[in-house]
């Protein structure tokens, strides 16, 4: 017997009216996302340009909510024509957001109040306060004052959804210290929270005297991460950091004494002190030397991506077993194409331990799997490989002959980016739906065109395209997002004007 065929969508849709369902709470979500696949891919559908609107300062998505005036307004893309959700008033340029996350209410967490259970927008002011804000109606609903001792500047997750981390900016020194020589002993600080409730694990100073010349340091799932201007990346245990250095625990609204002050933990002018200093050297986990300080962990096991620390190295990538730092079969992986702008290599976001590896010309996803007859090694293959669609230039190897007869054979090597080749420039993930995006580009005459193409996150078999009908011009900076039934289109042109383009789904037909 063949393979059963999956019911079409009046099926799918029928089988829910009655009621056909397992007990497992997600089905119905995992049935209507099913439908909305069929009617997204389906040949009769086609996405429509619903608005588009031009502005003077950076526009911001994030999940069905476009940010205006830096996150101070905010409109919902769900309805048919985006309309405005709210506009928080004017302030001074001390008060404008830096930065900003949306927060999504955990599933079966008890949480203290009603407005909990709402999205939210964890946002960082320029004269560090971080707030809560409610993503319906733009009413601040927490606040925390920082500190004034560093200028807080960056927003990230620690652990998706319920610990954030806020960065500084570098301390960099004044130019008079500088040039006196005055060592800036603080080079940044990290301060960690728990979300909703807020609750602080502490402030975190990266010290030049414990950690040396520090170009960076971050946060993700637990792990310090410190990078340097030589390449070289370190991790340490933040957990075993806090246990070992913590000086004190603090908690927000509480009245605290530090340093001869005394103030409440998180409001102004005392702020929350720094209360994890690092006075020795902590265990060292791992740390790796790479180009650019370009360092990626994923995979089943886990395996981690760099390019080896020389710069004729670009574009060469090397995966290896994190446990022994041996190279997986077949890992190293280069791409054979001759462009302007390198190539790209990440670890799949769906989680299936796969990788994805872009070109210009095609994207190659790779599975991780086991040696045979050797379970202790991985080996690197290709699951599959998405093409450009490319005519060979009819021209490109034509002899050219002169007046006076005499034949002449051109030789000339087109780059693989080449403009008037179609290109891919984005490609990302639909988490809901299981689909791959791919944005490719031609140049047409003097302006570029732009599809954004559904692949089958399994197979990677082509499903449907869409045209964008504005012009792509690839000198400017581009974001593409694709969400349910829901195409958006951000674009950066000279002189700090954003262009926001907004598709949605139309003309379904069962």
């Amino acid at each position: 017997m063949g393979p059963s065929q999956k019911p079409n969508v009046c099926g799918r849709l029928s089988r829910r009216a009655l009621g056909f369902f397992s007990r497992d709470a997600g089905m119905v979500q995992r049935t209507n996302l099913g439908i909305l696949r069929a009617l997204v891919c389906q040949e009769s559908t086609k996405f429509k340009n619903v608005w588009t609107t031009h502005s003077k300062s950076p526009i911001a998505y994030e999940r069905g909510r476009i940010y205006f005036n830096n996150y101070r307004c905010c409109i919902s893309s769900v309805a048919s024509e985006p309309r405005k959700l709210y506009e928080m008033p004017r302030c001074s340029k001390s008060e404008k957001i830096e930065d900003a996350l949306l927060w999504e209410c955990p599933v079966g967490e008890m949480l203290p109040s009603p407005s909990d259970y709402k999205s939210s927008l964890i946002a960082l002011t320029a004269h560090n306060w971080l707030l809560r804000i409610s993503a319906t109606t733009g009413k601040v609903l927490e606040k925390i004052y920082l500190a004034s001792y560093c200028k807080f500047r960056y927003l990230s997750w620690d652990t998706p959804q319920e610990v954030i981390a806020v960065k500084s900016a570098q301390n960099k020194g004044s130019t008079l210290a500088r040039q006196a020589g005055i060592q800036q002993p603080v080079l940044l600080y990290l301060a960690v929270f728990h979300v909703l409730p807020f609750s602080l694990i502490g402030i975190l100073e990266i010290n030049k005297k414990i950690f040396g010349n520090v170009t960076d340091a971050t946060l993700s799932h637990g792990i310090l991460i410190v990078m340097y201007s030589s390449g070289l990346v370190r991790l340490y245990s933040f957990q075993a950091i806090t246990k070992q250095f913590m000086q004190q625990k603090l908690d927000l609204g509480c009245a605290c004494r530090w340093g001869g002050t005394t103030g409440t933990v998180g409001e102004a002018p005392f702020g929350i002190p720094c209360n994890i200093k690092i006075t020795d050297t902590p265990p060292l986990l791992f740390e790796v030397s790479s180009l650019e300080n370009a360092f990626q962990i994923g995979g089943h096991p886990w395996h981690y991506i760099i390019t080896p620390n020389k710069k004729k190295q670009k574009g060469v990538f090397h995966i290896c077993a994190l446990k022994d730092n041996s190279l997986a079969k077949n890992g190293i992986q280069e791409m054979e194409c001759c462009s302007l702008e390198s190539d790209w290599i990440y670890f799949h976001p769906d989680a299936s331990g796969r990788i994805i590896h872009v070109g210009p010309n095609q994207v190659k996803v790779l599975k991780l799997s086991e040696v045979e007859n050797n379970s202790a090694q991985h080996q690197i293959s290709e699951d599959f490989v998405i093409l450009a669609n490319r005519e060979r230039n009819k021209n490109e190897n034509l002899p050219t002959v002169t007046a006076s007869g005499r034949v002449v054979k051109r030789s000339f090597t087109i780059l693989d980016d080449d403009p008037e080749q179609e290109t891919f420039k984005i490609v990302d993930y639909e988490d809901e739906l299981d689909l791959l995006s791919v944005v490719a580009v031609t140049q047409i005459d003097a302006e570029g065109k732009a599809h954004l193409d559904f692949h089958c996150n399994e197979y990677g078999t082509l499903l449907k395209s869409i045209p964008l009908m504005e012009s792509w011009d690839v000198t400017y900076s581009h974001e593409v997002y694709f969400d349910r039934d829901l195409v958006l289109h951000i674009e950066q042109k000279p002189s700090r004007v954003f262009s926001c383009y907004v598709y949605q789904m139309d003309g379904m037909e069962f």
